[in-house]
């Protein structure tokens, strides 16, 4: 029980760690882009990552984590593969709409939900799902406003979702297929995600804003801004691949949108960004969504833990305690244990 205690509470911390460094890079970033005029959003995350990669490997010569080198090729494509889903929803942002963009993050979950019942075997309960409905439901009243479609930017979206749900997944089952930890495989992805969108970046942002990353004029207030962002990133990328080891894909995607009302609340509090009833009732909508999830969430993860102690302990006692093996006509022990087990066992079974 100890065991489970921990656990959940790293998996509680894990969770804190995401929610308060999300909505702080998003604060931070809105000043640097809205404020600063800094919309290179693609070129700024190719820096968070490599400045989280100098930051992993200050703490692996300080001992902090133990450097674990599995699969190269998996580690390749997967590096790969997540740097090309963050530049795709880049895309997707600047190809479409605002509304069409938030459709495309709801779509992230579903799409989860379908790859891992279908390729993972993996089942979600009616809860669950209800509670996934009601969640979405929430999150799309309160962000989703206009619906403007253009063949492009519905392509790009289609490949945004998929490969972010594909990620997503493979950051959760590299962890357990290769027994590594988040602190491990990040610190051995981030280069390859990192090279990605270093080389994309600049050719993207270009694309989207019409400017050259390289000839903007950098000021104080600019490098400072950068310079806070990149260091809260180090605790975004850490929690994100935490949160999606400890949990799941589904979870951190949940998690996601918490952050999106969090933040939402936090423009109107902070920044006095506008805000109406409907964005009002979407969040309390979410947010009872958020909680039937987390409540079903801990139930059914209490009750595999509960499940998987007591099948643990039945087979600890069936190790040591050779007589339960003969009753149960186990064929592991050896023969003269077997032949030397006394009548008495029957005897005592039709007492029984």
């Amino acid at each position: 029980m100890a065991e489970i205690q921990r656990f959940q509470l790293g998996t509680i911390g894990a969770l804190t760690l995401s929610v308060v460094s999300s909505v702080s890079i998003v604060i931070c970033n809105k000043a640097l882009i809205s404020t600063l005029g800094f919309t290179f959003a693609t070129t700024l995350t190719s820096w968070h990552l490599l400045v989280t990669f100098c930051g992993l490997h200050v703490a692996r010569w300080m001992r902090f984590f133990e450097h674990k080198p599995f699969d190269p090729k998996s580690l390749i494509g997967f590096g790969i593969l997540n740097g090309s889903s963050i530049g795709l929803l880049n895309l997707s942002l600047g190809f479409n709409s605002v509304g069409f963009y938030q459709m495309t993050k709801l779509a992230i979950i579903p799409c989860t939900v379908l790859l891992e019942t279908l390729f993972y075997r993996k089942r979600f309960s009616r809860n669950i799902q209800l509670a996934l409905t009601v969640l979405l439901f929430g999150v799309g009243i309160a962000t989703v406003t206009d619906l403007q479609l253009n063949l492009l930017g519905s392509v790009l979206s289609m490949f945004a979702i998929v490969t972010t749900c594909i990620a997503q997944i493979m950051t959760n089952t590299i962890q357990k297929k290769f027994k590594v930890s988040s602190t491990q495989l990040l610190y051995q992805s981030c280069p390859y995600q990192s090279i990605t969108l270093f080389i994309v970046g600049p050719f993207l942002d270009g694309l989207l804003t019409n400017q050259n990353v390289f000839a903007f004029n950098y000021t104080p207030n600019v490098l400072a801004f950068i310079v806070l962002s990149c260091l809260i990133s180090v605790s975004v990328n850490f929690s994100t691949f935490l949160v999606i080891g400890k949990t799941s894909p589904v979870t951190y995607q949940v998690l996601g949108h918490l952050k999106t009302c969090l933040v939402l609340a936090f423009g109107y509090v902070l920044l006095r960004d506008p805000f109406s009833w409907r964005n009002i009732l979407g969040i309390v909508i979410a947010m009872l969504g958020m909680i039937l999830y987390s409540y079903c969430f801990t139930i059914e993860s209490q009750q595999k833990s509960i499940e998987a102690a007591s099948l643990l302990s039945q087979v600890k006692e069936s190790e040591t305690d050779p007589l339960i093996n003969v009753e149960k006509g186990t064929d592991n022990l050896p023969d003269s244990v077997v032949a030397k087990a006394p009548g008495w066992i029957s005897s005592k079974d039709q007492h029984v």
